[in-house]
Order: C-alpha cells, then structure tokens, then sequence
C-alpha cells in the first residue's frame, strides 16, 4: 500500500506518523498546493489529508486511490459525491478535540470577557509601572455569572461548552437541529437577541454558511462577546469585522477563517490588532493530546477498512 500524508505540517512536528507505516509505505509532504496534488497521489493508494482540496480532478488522477483519511471531523474540503462515484472511500474522525476546542473556547471568552487584549500590554509596555495608582479598572469587566451563553451547534464540543459555561454560573441556550431534552432550545434569531455570549460549534453546511450574517448580528445585545472556533464561512467575515470596529460587538475571537491561512485580504488582517479582537492561527482542535487520539483513529479507520469494515466512513449513505 502506498500511504500519502499531504500536508504533515499541520498536524505538528512533535508528531510522529511512523504508526501509519503498518499499513504500507509512508510519503509525507509538510504541505501540498493545488498545482503539486495530483502528481502526489498518482500512484496513492491511501490518502491521509486535512485541510487540502480533494476535488473530482484531482480524483481522476489518482488511479489507484482506494481510501481518504480526513485528520479531522469536518470534511467539505472533500468531494464526497467524486468520491462515492469512483468508488472511493472517505473516513473523518469524530470526537477526538472535544476538549482541546471547548477550552481554547472557553480560553478565548475569558479572554475578552476579562479585556485582558487592553490590560495585558498595560503592563508589558511599562505603562503600570509608570503610573501614579496601584490598579487599572477601566475599562469595566463584568463577571460571567448570571450571564446567557448561545451556543450554535450542540454535538460533543457545544456539549462540553455548555458544562463549561455552567460551571461560570451562566445561563445556557443552544440553537440545534433537533430539540433537547435538558438543555433550553432556541432558534438562531432567539439565540442571537438573548445571549451575552454566542460560541459557534456548527459543521458548515448550505444551511449554516454565513448563518451569522449583519441581519443576525443587528438583533443581538450591544458589548455581546461572539467566539468561533467552528468554520470561518459560517459567518459573514466582513460583517462580523465591521460591527467590531462600529462597536456593537464587544468581543470577537476566531479560531478559523473562509480562506485559511488569513489572507491580507481578510477582513480581520487590518484590524488584527485590536484589543478586543482575539485571532488564533486555527489551533483549538489540537492540544497534543488531541492530535494522537486523531492519529490513533486514522489508523484505526484504515485497519478497519482493510479487514472489510465500514467505521467512520462519511461516503457511505445512510
């Protein structure tokens, strides 16, 4: 079996891939761009990928692919209908950064909810100790308690926010497809007027792109705290930039971005700089402990597909 890793580099160099080497030979590439895909898989039989583009072009050149591993849960990166009409295989992981993306979550509200982006470089740029008073207390924080926390999608990882944002004392709302027992249901228009803070956990999907549009964020509390550490194109990037620097939003962190890395076309690059703005480079899904679960399980789906098994295959339909 010839076992193509097409771009390493985002698992980490801290991670070694020599377990992938059970199932056959092992070429690894920290990175693929578009124009180097289709020579890299030519001759792949397994292919384990996580954020490049696998489209129907690329498919056709791979005349021997049997099977695509996605280190990841999303997977629209992935031309799952090529896929399924070559006869290809797609396996994603599921649940294994539950807890690496629910702290840097719950990290990132903290973060802004304690403006932390204003009285951080207070300090570190001498300004504390130039200054007459022994403490800074403006601008104000509030405590997190007594607080309504939305969150957008409730599977494993809006699940774990919302024990999270209940072990601050908040209150907790949650916009899902289907109704839940034990947790307060609402629709995403509800949601976005009633909460203090909004975190996002929701596949991108027809249904989600842009759900957080200017419309939605017109309904929503002024200061209101907005964290998304889902997919980039479940909001409107522009609009969410825009209501940070008018001031409606009072804290705006993301994790992930429509075009990743951020371009300098980004709405955010030019304004990356502001205290109550928090850009992370994509890296809640991977405390180190996360990304040897997600490596465990690709190796897992790939034993499991060569003995005839059918674990977590997302071509497959139900």
């Amino acid at each position: 079996m010839n076992i193509v890793v097409l771009d390493a580099g985002t698992l980490g160099d801290d991670l070694e891939l020599n377990s992938l080497s059970e199932f056959g030979t092992v070429t690894s590439y920290p990175c693929t761009a578009p124009a180097e895909l289709k020579d890299r898989i030519v001759n792949a039989d397994i292919i384990v990928v996580n954020k490049v583009k696998i489209g129907a072009e690329a498919l056709n050149a791979a005349k021997s692919l049997k099977l695509i591993c996605v280190a990841a849960t999303g997977y629209d990166n992935i031309d799952v209908a090529a896929c399924r009409e070559k006869g290809v295989g797609v396996c994603n992981v599921a649940g294994y950064s539950t807890d690496s993306v629910a702290q840097i979550t719950a990290a990132t509200v903290l973060y802004l909810a304690c403006r932390y982006g204003i009285y951080l470089p207070f300090v570190e740029d001498g300004s504390y100790t130039r200054s007459a008073t022994a403490n800074k207390v403006s601008p104000p924080f509030y405590e997190l308690r007594g607080k309504t926390w939305g969150i957008v999608g409730y599977g494993n990882i809006g699940k774990q926010v919302g024990r999270i944002a209940a072990a601050f004392g908040c209150k907790v709302i949650v916009c899902k497809r289907t109704p839940e027992e034990g947790v307060e249901c609402v629709d995403i228009d509800t949601l976005c007027k009633e909460s203090d803070i909004i975190t996002l956990h929701t596949p991108l999907t027809d249904k989600t792109r842009s759900l957080i549009d200017e419309r939605r964020i017109s309904l929503m509390k002024k200061g209101v705290i907005i964290v998304n550490t889902a997919r980039g194109a479940v909001t409107d990037e522009a609009a969410l930039a825009k209501a940070l620097v008018d001031g409606r939003i009072g804290g705006l962190g993301v994790d992930v971005y429509s075009a990743e890395p951020m371009a300098e076309t980004s709405p955010f690059y030019p304004i990356r700089n502001m205290p109550s703005l928090c850009l992370t480079p994509h890296m809640a899904w991977a405390a180190y402990e996360a990304r040897c679960r997600c490596l465990s399980e690709i190796c897992e789906n790939i034993r499991c597909y060569l003995n005839g098994e059918k674990r977590s295959r997302v071509d497959i339909i139900q």
